[in-house]
């Protein structure tokens, strides 16, 4: 099986070197790589301990960064080395300045793992969620370096918990780590079952994430003077189908204002926004408080204000449920209100909570989206009571972060 494994690895190397001069994330994650060594060997210091930090993409970013966070206030002694896989992370991340060091993860082969390891040489290791790579977890349990995983859920139709010899393989690799914080009790239940009992249910850091931009959240008057009187829709990180069902209904609906936060803020996307959108729009790098009152879309051409933008909604659409996964439904639910997406949300546990819960709502097509928006943006009354809830769902999931540091520099 590490045969098998190795060769997976190394053609994946070989795809991405191939790839790069004709993808742009292929060439980022080529060049980033190869310069992994380089750059940390002209920076690192060990003057004082490091704590490893690895996160695949933003998403998982944003599930390690309470940590980071928290590290910095509580444990001000420790260097941190901050590694992605992805460039979607590295490259809007890597002048995170709560990081020393940031760079991408180099190929997990055995001759990368111990040549990072011995370099970085860290004190504490936390991969978030899903990461499993198999030379670096070999490494570091040789090497005796506390290797945790945060904010993990576990599903039953993972390989892990499969009785095939991949299953088995893969299986092995969780009795490297000393710990595992996990979202949920199913999570416990399927480690429990296959022998593993350093499981602490801890839940989700990013709960302690939105709850800091929240409380750091920065007032927009120009917001304010669009929003006016009217009911406002904050539609975040949108992709084109979302765009094209919420275009019809904008349309039937002139006494609504709506804010649009596309995924994609590049100029050619924001194009064919506008027109898409057959009523009155302007952009926010363009807008003035005066222009902005007698619009009726606003379009986010910008990044970084939008979990900032969610206070002022009504009601928030979520977008990427016609993709591969909604985005993240916890930086609106933070400030209670509806939360309305596409039918791809199985895999996220707090967006399937809050549908039982009865503060989300999944729609399936244009249909679905008209009558559940004419339905909450219709009736004060249940919109407050589901701010109510959604309120309080979130202040529940709170102390990730807490419980987790406090359990590992216990350790220490």
């Amino acid at each position: 099986m590490n045969a098998l494994y190795n060769l997976s690895i190394f053609f994946y190397s070989i795809l991405i070197r191939l790839t790069a001069p004709f993808n742009i994330k292929a060439s980022q994650i080529n060049k980033g790589r190869s310069q992994t060594f380089a750059e940390l060997q002209a920076k690192i210091k060990h003057d004082r301990p490091i704590v490893w930090v690895h996160c695949a993409s933003l998403g998982e970013f944003e599930q390690g960064r309470p940590i980071i966070e928290a590290i910095r206030k509580q444990h001000p002694g420790y260097q941190i080395l901050l590694t992605f896989f992805s460039p979607s992370g590295y490259e809007i991340r890597k002048t995170y300045d709560l990081a020393d060091y940031i760079c991408y993860l180099p190929a997990d082969t055995k001759r990368n793992a111990e040549k990072l390891i011995e370099l970085v040489r860290p004190e504490i290791v936390f991969f978030v969620k899903y990461e499993f790579w198999f030379h670096y977890i070999t490494e570091l349990k040789k090497r005796n370096i506390p290797l945790y995983l945060v904010s993990a859920i576990f599903r039953e139709n993972q390989m892990f918990f499969k009785n095939s010899p991949w299953g088995k393989w893969y299986r092995k690799m969780l009795f490297s780590f000393e710990q595992f914080f996990v979202q949920d009790d199913q999570s416990v239940k399927l480690l429990h079952q296959v022998g593993i009992k350093n499981v602490t249910k801890a839940g989700d850091t990013r709960f302690d994430r939105v709850a800091e931009i929240a409380r750091n959240g920065k007032n927009i008057p120009l917001i304010e003077k669009f929003k006016g009187d009217c009911l406002l829709v904050v539609a975040g990180s949108t992709w084109k189908p979302d765009e094209e069902l919420l275009a019809q209904y904008i349309h039937s609906h002139p006494e609504t204002k709506f804010i649009i936060a596309p995924h994609e803020t590049k100029k050619a996307n924001i194009e064919r926004l506008i027109s898409l959108l057959k009523t009155t729009v302007i952009c926010y790098t363009e807008a003035t408080e005066e222009s902005v009152m007698n619009k009726q879309i606003l379009i986010v051409d910008t990044i970084g204000i939008l979990s900032s933008i969610y206070k002022y909604a009504d009601l928030s659409y979520i977008g990427g449920g016609f993709g591969v996964g909604i985005h993240n439904t916890l930086e609106a639910a933070i400030f209670g209100m509806p939360i309305v997406f596409g039918p791809n949300y199985l895999k996220f546990k707090e967006a399937t909570t809050m549908v039982d819960l009865g503060v989300a709502f999944p729609i399936n097509d244009s249909p679905s989206l008209n009558a559940i928006l004419d339905q909450l943006l219709s009736n004060n009354e249940q919109r407050n009571s589901i701010a109510g809830q959604c309120t309080h769902f979130t202040n529940q999931n709170l102390g990730a972060t807490q419980i987790i540091l406090s359990k590992v520099f216990n350790k220490l």
